[in-house]
């Protein structure tokens, strides 16, 4: 998987992910205030184009009538432990097949990786897993579990006392910077984008993989 693929699918999980409002989030207090409700917690997904995978049993040809497995990645959850100078998150997941030659028993094994991403761009680490699914004997779905952990540095994803003060300081009508947005100050976004982490997790594509899924 290309370094620009691996970029967008990142970026685009950062943006849904910064569409919710819960806790990780800074958000805007009724009017009367900024609160920030953010921890060292990283959010947790699946880029966009890696949740599922195709295979087909001759390279090249990728008609219906050639494939051979599909599989995609589901039930996404995550278990955080922020006590610690590191934030261990814990992500697990299930994943989800059909073969569409039922004769036989056989075995798939897939890749998958979980990495840590900072401020939407940045992969801080990476590492490859494998799942293995069992298809019995003239069964056409499989099913397996299995999960991954990622560590944050927690002063990495604290935001500067300043930084914290300026965005949490109410302002009262009449202040000099009382209609000034402190989430749209450069140094404050800044701040934000560095002290935020996520841990993605989808399968291990080769480009050719890759490009199927964003292109079909």
């Amino acid at each position: 998987m290309t370094a620009r693929f691996r970029l967008i699918s990142a970026l685009a999980v950062a943006a849904a992910l910064a569409g919710c409002k819960a806790t990780g989030d800074i958000v805007i207090d009724e009017g009367v205030g900024i609160a920030a409700v953010r921890d060292a917690c990283p959010a947790v997904g699946i880029p966009d184009f890696t949740g599922d995978i195709t295979l087909f049993r001759t390279p090249g040809d990728t008609t219906a009538a050639n494939v051979d497995v599909v599989a995609a990645m589901t039930n996404v959850r995550s278990e955080c432990n922020d006590s610690g100078e590191k934030v261990f998150t814990n992500v697990s997941f299930d994943v989800l097949a059909r073969r569409t030659d039922t004769r036989g028993a056989r075995t798939v094994t897939i890749p998958y990786f979980i990495t840590v991403l900072r401020g939407g761009k940045a992969v801080v680490t990476k590492r490859i897993g494998q799942i293995t699914l069992a298809f019995a004997d003239g069964q056409e779905r499989a099913q397996g579990r299995s999960s991954g952990g990622a560590y944050v540095d927690k002063a990495e994803a604290s935001l500067p006392a300043d930084i914290r003060e300026r965005i949490t300081r109410r302002r009262r009508a009449g202040e000099d910077d009382a209609a000034v947005d402190p989430l749209s100050e450069p140094e404050v976004k800044a701040a934000i984008a560095r002290a935020t982490f996520e841990v993605l997790v989808g399968f291990q594509l080769s480009q050719d993989q890759l490009t199927y899924n964003a292109t079909r």
